[in-house]
């Protein structure tokens, strides 16, 4: 089935045009060198090519197709299944470096395909390609999607069974493996009522997992490794010590927990720590979260300027004091004092 309208032409190759970006990216130029972002370019760049071959067999008249093109499509199929359950483990087990078994095993695949490619190249075997070996493809990466499933299936009874809150790393990882299945149904779809369902779904899923990515305001612990369980890795009592009186000491200083915008690692930056030190400091020895902790500066200030400041209006204290909304100021206050800020301030009056 062959089509020819633009509009239709973006949506499916916009996905390519942007898959191949990204995994050059965390292929050749990305800044953390890690054996995840490495697999995660790998499995966008074999994606991108089985989809940029699909667009190009849809909107390419049949007798005016490249057939390498159409192998080199097929071929890459081969290696989807295989680079998403290695990125996932590496993710998982903190991977530093690529084992020789797992070379051996990409290996072994670009020896197989590479095989076939030459021995049955799809100019003279389109059949074979087409109606048999096409097959094995989707069957193999199945059978990763298959693997790859029991390899998060911690994480997916985390999530779905426990009820148990995941951190944006751990939530990436599912949502990498749900676009892979979506990407997956959409192909087996394909081959029986409409082609171009596949591409479409990867344009689809590409930009959802973009705006997942944008949507987290700790995004960069996505490509970050995964913290170990802090209960392994306990902060000694006196560094505790000496910690929490410095980040104290930075947030009457610097104020920071008047910025909308101050996140964990901000702070983490200025206290020269990594973020899952800072995150273990705040739950372990504080026992609180990073946003009940800044909450708790925000009220004692919003405190001090009701009882010093009766100039200002109950909304210009909340915004004075850090919180972004007169709602949110209203609702925290009440929480964390028991009274709201009228009736506090009604006694310095």
């Amino acid at each position: 089935m062959q089509f020819s309208n633009p509009i239709l032409f973006f949506i499916c190759s916009v996905g390519v045009f942007n898959g191949f970006l990204v995994s050059l990216y965390f292929v050749f130029f990305s800044k953390q060198k890690r054996v995840q972002n490495l697999l995660f370019g790998l499995l966008v760049f074999f994606l991108s090519v089985r989809i940029g071959k699909s667009v190009y067999a849809i909107f390419t008249p049949r007798e005016e197709r490249n057939l390498l093109i159409m192998q080199i499509g097929l071929s890459a199929c081969f290696f989807i299944g295989i680079s998403l359950f290695y990125y996932l483990r590496a993710s998982i087990q903190n991977r530093k470096k690529i084992p020789q078994k797992w070379n051996i095993h990409f290996g072994v695949f670009a020896v197989i395909i590479l095989t076939i490619g030459i021995a049955y190249p799809y100019v003279y075997y389109r059949s074979f390609w087409n109606n048999y070996f096409a097959y094995s493809i989707y069957i193999v990466w199945g059978i990763y999607l298959v693997a790859s499933a029991f390899e998060i299936r911690n994480l997916l009874k985390k999530l779905f069974i426990r009820n148990t809150k995941s951190s944006t790393a751990e939530l990436w990882l599912l949502a990498v493996f749900c676009a892979n299945v979506l990407i997956f149904i959409a192909y087996l779809i394909g081959m029986f009522y409409l082609y171009l369902i596949g591409t479409i779904t990867f344009s689809i899923v590409f930009y959802g997992l973009l705006f997942f990515f944008l949507s987290k305001n700790n995004r960069e612990m996505i490509f970050q490794d995964i913290p170990e369980k802090y209960a392994a890795k306990k902060i000694e009592k006196k560094e505790a010590g000496l910690l929490i009186e410095k980040l104290d000491k930075l947030m009457k200083e610097k104020e920071l927990f008047k910025n909308t915008n101050t996140k964990l690692l901000n702070v983490a930056k200025e206290l020269q720590i990594t973020p899952h030190k800072l995150s273990q400091l705040l739950n372990d020895n504080i026992g609180k979260s990073f946003a009940a902790f800044l909450n708790d500066y925000k009220i004692e200030e919003s405190k001090k300027l009701l009882k010093e400041n009766h100039k200002l209006t109950l909304e210009a204290i909340g915004f004075e004091s850090g919180f972004s909304s007169k709602s949110s100021f209203y609702a925290v206050f009440k929480k964390v004092v028991g009274k709201t800020p009228a009736q506090y301030q009604k006694q310095f009056l």
